[in-house]
């Protein structure tokens, strides 16, 4: 697998810019639990997944968390390499969530190439408004949404990713997701079990009403 098959503008690049990212993009493994990036000033290099699951999330002085973002195959991971913009940093973690396989573009390669290239500019632009996006719709969540809501979200959004209704996930994580506490989240996971939505288990989630988990969230 080589970077070409998932660097997303690589066919706008010219050969000699190719060739400078074939020779220093370093394939890397990362098992699921692997942290890869740990805030602003662990400037690693620019992530290109090829395989897997990554988290980005924020990480208070409290230790509590925070999911940004995913990424999955063919995704991008700029914040990885935040250091090549002065005057943005982000304090943001990053981790595999499953077992990953992944290009790292090293940071001063990639900002020679933006510097010289327009399409590189460009792209880069195009995942930081993305970004910024995804961080302005997770703030409007977390000010305007009530927890049952994100949670009756998260739980479709994680049976649509593991394609299927059982999910292996514990408590502590769903909060670590949502940045809320435990104890809240197993206590409307009781509610939802207590009004037949789900199904609980030690370790697991069973969906049971998808439909009334969707009309929750929308309502």
């Amino acid at each position: 697998m080589s970077l070409e098959q998932y660097f997303p503008i690589w066919d706008q690049l010219t050969a000699n810019e190719q060739a400078v990212l074939n020779q220093a993009a370093v394939k890397r493994l990362a098992p699921k639990g692997t942290r890869l990036h740990n805030g602003s000033a662990d400037c690693v290099g620019l992530f290109v997944i090829c395989s897997g699951q990554l988290r980005a999330f924020i990480l208070s002085d409290e230790g509590k968390e925070v999911t940004i973002y995913r990424l999955f195959e063919r995704d991008v991971c700029l914040f990885s390499a935040s250091c090549i913009m002065s005057s943005v940093q982000f304090d943001i973690t990053i981790e595999a969530e499953k077992d990953s396989e992944l290009w790292i573009i090293p940071t001063d390669v990639y900002k020679n190439l933006m510097d010289r290239s327009l399409a590189v500019a460009n792209y880069t632009n195009q995942i930081m408004a993305s970004r910024f996006s995804e961080v302005m719709w997770l703030v409007e969540q977390v000010m305007w949404k009530s927890v049952d809501k994100r949670l009756a979200g998260f739980l479709l959004e994680e049976a649509n990713l593991e394609g299927g209704s059982v999910l292996k996930i514990t408590h502590d994580k769903i909060a670590a997701h949502l940045g809320t506490a435990r104890e809240v989240v197993t206590r409307m996971l009781r509610y939802f079990q207590s009004e037949g939505m789900v199904s609980l288990a030690r370790g697991t989630v069973e969906i049971t009403d998808p439909k009334r988990l969707e009309s929750l969230q929308k309502s």
